[in-house]
């Protein structure tokens, strides 16, 4: 059985169609691929998954539950966690508070004793803050624990929106663009990056992507979209050499 599975998923809105039939199967331990023309319906496909958008048609499958149309934080507790396009890390937080609303996901606070910091109150907020330190700790994100999440570097703060979501502890990560706006070394240190906590965290990782370094290093397989429809599929070997990718989207680099 397929970790995610979507079943024939279109997303219209009004008279357009930003995905049509999508059928992906993923499975656990996998990172999976996907990529397309901008406009593809790439980003429409990840707020589908993620409950941002119920779909027209179809509906999603995660760890054999249909999760069509639940609520966001419905589907974060079930183990599925994302990044966006653009950074949207909390500007006015420091790093370590931006990693501690993640893991408040799974805190599951009582008003009153949060309010009156009652023991229980703050033993768990004691350990989420040792869960999140563990995980800057893990990313080399540590010493900049108290700094302003906006004042560290591009690639920092890349990997710091991952550690957020990874503070939700995921079984699923999606991630969307995670190589934007990196030069060569960072798109370099990130493919290690996503191998890594894939396998440190047991993560199974759907990404998209439009620097093909990354995609072609780091993917087992690969979806290719436009115009909402799929395309292609296969290994990475196999979608460089497809005719219809090279046209639509790989020979346009």
């Amino acid at each position: 059985m397929a970790l995610l599975s979507t079943e024939r998923v279109t997303m219209r809105f009004g008279g357009l169609t930003a995905v049509s039939r999508l059928d992906v199967r993923i499975e656990k331990d996998e990172i999976v691929g996907l990529i397309g023309p901008n406009g593809a319906g790439k980003t429409t496909a990840f707020n589908v998954i993620t409950g941002m958008n119920t779909p027209t048609e179809g509906r999603v499958l995660f760890a054999g539950e249909d999760i069509t149309g639940m609520a966001r934080h419905q589907i974060a507790r079930r183990g599925i966690a994302r990044t966006f396009q653009n950074i949207r890390l909390f500007k006015e937080m420091s790093v370590l508070e931006n990693v501690l609303v993640g893991c408040h996901l799974r805190l599951h606070p009582n008003l009153f004793e949060a309010t009156l910091h009652l023991p229980g109150y703050r033993r768990r907020d004691a350990e989420a803050r040792a869960f999140a330190m563990d995980l800057l700790r893990e990313v080399g994100l540590e010493s900049n624990a108290d700094e302003l999440a906006t004042s560290l570097p591009y690639g920092k703060q890349r990997r710091l929106e991952i550690v957020r979501a990874l503070a939700t502890r995921p079984s699923m990560l999606l991630l969307d663009e995670p190589a934007a706006g990196m030069n060569p070394h960072e798109s370099l240190e990130l493919m290690h990056f996503i191998r890594r906590i894939r396998d440190q965290f047991g993560l199974t990782i759907l990404l998209i992507e439009h620097h093909m370094q990354v995609v072609m290093g780091v993917c087992h397989r690969i979806y290719v979209l436009e115009y909402g429809q799929t395309i292609a599929q296969g290994d990475p070997a196999a979608i460089q050499n497809d005719p219809k990718v090279i046209e639509a989207y790989l020979g346009a680099q």
